[in-house]
């Protein structure tokens, strides 16, 4: 491991400072940057420790809620107030990592975790995340877990937060602090396509900090689930997952719907393109698969894993069925 200087913030001012320092990287729970750093991938010259900053969830403005970044997996997925207005967003957490990492991992952090691509780990092949221009291997690699929608030549990876799936869903926003101020985005808007430079992963600013994520007030989140498909029952990335909200209307069509799919892209992937397929529509089978297909229409698969497209259509079918079926 590359020596490092260590910085303790107790305050966002002090983290901040600190933070923009060149090659400075905040710390929270530690359970992806570490790792990186013991393999040798991150050589951040300053650790600006952040753990115990924004640990609260708050009650927001406008009726939604404000969940601090440095709050902890474990205490976000158990608040009460999550599990009843945004079951989604338990559920996603959950099925995310084993309990010991859920109680150290924070909000920051996860939504800021790098990929599992075995290329981008492995420091004797050709990764363009790890050294810009030297070339990605997964393209003509063993690529059974990589991206099918919105990949480039230069990155074929897939973003493996399961939470963020339902943050994108959720129309959450991002609070960000920095050395050039305070700044809002959508969430949807904070990862990135690979395109020509798959290392710029975020459109963070450097030196910024997320300060908080903020769950707008939504009706429709009440009726939300999240569904993982995985190679094994615990502690595995997803190859295919949804995060869904329906809210039907009275005549029995889709009044309105949220929905999108994790382990299909670089970013949690928004399926704005099956939403619309969806709203206004009869709440049937051949409705769900029609948004599917709507949704899977540009999918480029890879040598191993054209498999993913059928299994991202069923799983959107089945996770939309279970949501009417329940309301209906």
């Amino acid at each position: 491991m590359t020596p490092f200087a260590y910085a303790h913030a107790d305050d966002t001012a002090t983290a901040i400072r600190e933070g923009a320092g060149r090659g400075a990287k905040y710390l929270g729970g530690g359970t992806n940057l570490v790792d990186l750093m013991r393999e040798g991938i991150e050589h951040p010259a300053t650790l600006v420790d952040v753990t115990g900053l924004s640990t609260e969830i708050e009650d927001g403005d406008d009726g939604g809620l404000v969940i601090g970044g440095g709050v902890k997996n474990t205490a976000l997925a158990a608040d009460a107030r999550i599990r009843a207005r945004y079951p989604v967003l338990a559920r996603a957490i959950l099925a995310g990592a084993s309990a010991q990492i859920r109680n150290m991992a924070t909000v920051g952090g996860n939504t800021l975790q790098r990929t599992r691509c075995t290329y981008f780990y492995d420091k004797a092949t050709r990764c363009n995340k790890r050294r810009e221009g030297s070339g990605c291997d997964a393209l003509e690699g063993f690529n059974r877990i990589h991206a099918i929608l919105g990949a480039s030549t230069a990155c074929v990876a897939t973003h493996p937060s399961d939470m963020c799936v339902a943050l994108a869903m959720l129309d959450a926003t991002v609070q960000l602090d920095g050395p050039e101020g305070a700044r809002t985005i959508p969430f949807t808007d904070l990862h990135r396509l690979p395109g020509d430079t798959p290392a710029t992963e975020t459109n963070l600013r450097p030196g910024e900090l997320i300060h908080a994520i903020a769950l707008p007030a939504s009706p429709i989140a009440a009726h939300s689930t999240y569904r993982k498909v995985r190679d094994r029952a615990s502690y595995a990335f997803a190859l295919i997952s949804v995060a869904a909200a329906v809210e039907l209307a009275d005549d029995g069509t889709v009044g309105d719907v949220r929905l999108a799919l994790g382990g299909v892209a670089h970013k949690p992937w928004r399926a704005r393109i099956a939403e619309d397929a969806l709203r206004g529509r009869p709440a049937t089978e051949a409705t769900f698969r029609a948004a599917a297909e709507a949704e899977l229409a540009d999918a480029r698969p890879l040598r191993d894993n054209a498999f993913k497209i059928e299994l991202a259509k069923r799983t959107i079918v089945a996770v939309l069925a279970d949501l009417t079926e329940s309301r209906a």
